[in-house]
């Protein structure tokens, strides 16, 4: 299931260059991921009642393109790697009147109980476990 989140940028995002601040982006790929789990049937709610977090390991920007307030910028998440406890999920990120990309960036992740222990989705949950499957299969296409 391809994903895209469209988000307009605010004043107060940007820094006194008048572009987005650089921590700003990895909010916007937080937001956009979230947005994506909730679309699948898989929101943070539904996992974290289900006793299963899964958090940030890595974050790796290259940015590319600068972007300011009212700009729009388009993300669309991809799994590139799953394993059952670690995945990895790549971004794209452009501008939407120009298209041109505005950061290359990725995010690694693990799936924890609530305890924070490591945990193998493909032994816990079957339903969450194939969505990720489905997911990185459909990456790889």
């Amino acid at each position: 299931m391809s994903f895209t989140y469209i988000r307009k940028l605010n004043y107060y995002e940007t820094d006194k260059m008048g572009v987005v601040h650089h921590s700003n982006y990895i909010r916007f790929l937080e937001e956009a991921r979230s947005r994506w789990l909730e679309e699948l049937g898989i929101s943070m709610e539904f996992l974290e009642s289900n006793g299963y977090t899964i958090p940030t390991l890595e974050v790796n920007c290259k940015y590319k393109h600068h972007v300011t307030s009212g700009d729009t910028i388009i993300i669309k998440p991809k799994i590139t790697e799953f394993n059952g406890v670690r995945m990895t999920v790549s971004y794209e990120v452009t501008e939407q009147k120009t298209g041109k990309v505005v950061i290359e960036a990725w995010t690694k992740h693990c799936f924890t109980n609530r305890e924070l222990r490591p945990i193998n989705m493909k032994k816990k949950d079957e339903t969450v476990n194939k969505i990720f499957e489905d997911l990185l299969n459909e990456g790889r296409s």
